[in-house]
């Protein structure tokens, strides 16, 4: 690139412009990286606090249904009340340019309160399992915003680490070399210029002084 980059003064602004946006871009790259680790290690801990209440939950809602379904048998019809799941929610937030989704269940006034079913054939075993998996409905529809969050991060961070390798290793040097040769040429071209003029003024002294021997001579 410096080999075909012409050592003119005006090449030189340009490459100082360009190496300083680099250095810029740089900057911003390496600072986008350290907020996108700090947000995605934050939600790693959220995940992991997260998964141990979800693996209790599940456990739990389970042996209640199980013990539903001994005390009252299995129900057709309970099991046919109870209707598909349209409550969730999805938005997103942008941290430094990545979307990340929001995931949220859009209960109404009621929720949690009312039944699907009737509460003549069932008991509060059955209500306790529904119960139980209303909190395991919550902790993973959570859990999937984390996780969804964690594997955009994950691969912004990547991207982002790879421009600014990129910038690091790669533009930025070069730049810096272009910079230094054309400095090098035209630090070159000033002392020839100067070597040159010192000549031609050495000259012409040595022209002026010798007409003034001939003038002084006639």
């Amino acid at each position: 690139m410096a080999g075909k980059t012409a050592a003119t003064k005006g090449n030189l602004i340009n490459m100082k412009k360009s190496l300083a946006l680099a250095k810029v871009g740089y900057d911003l790259m390496d600072k986008k990286r350290n907020i996108l680790i700090r947000e995605m290690m934050a939600l790693i801990d959220k995940a992991n606090e997260i998964q141990s209440k979800i693996d209790d939950a599940y456990s739990e809602a389970y042996l209640s249904l199980q013990t539903a379904n001994i005390t009252i048998g299995f129900n057709s019809a309970i099991a046919n009340a109870i209707p598909i799941e349209d409550t969730l929610q999805i938005s997103y937030r942008s941290v430094m340019g990545v979307e990340i989704p929001i995931v949220t269940i859009d209960y109404d006034s009621t929720a949690g309160i009312s039944l699907e079913y009737g509460m003549y054939e069932t008991n509060n075993v059955l209500d306790n399992a529904r119960f139980k998996f209303v909190q395991v409905k919550r902790l993973t529809a959570i859990l999937a915003e984390i996780e969804n969050s964690v594997y955009r991060l994950a691969v912004a961070i990547k991207t982002t680490q790879r421009r600014a390798n990129a910038l690091k290793n790669i533009m930025i040097p070069r730049f810096e070399n272009d910079v230094k040769m054309i400095t090098d040429a035209l630090d070159e071209m000033d002392r020839e210029e100067f070597s040159r003029m010192k000549v031609i003024k050495t000259q012409k002294q040595n022209k002026e002084l010798l007409k003034k021997r001939i003038e002084a001579m006639s």
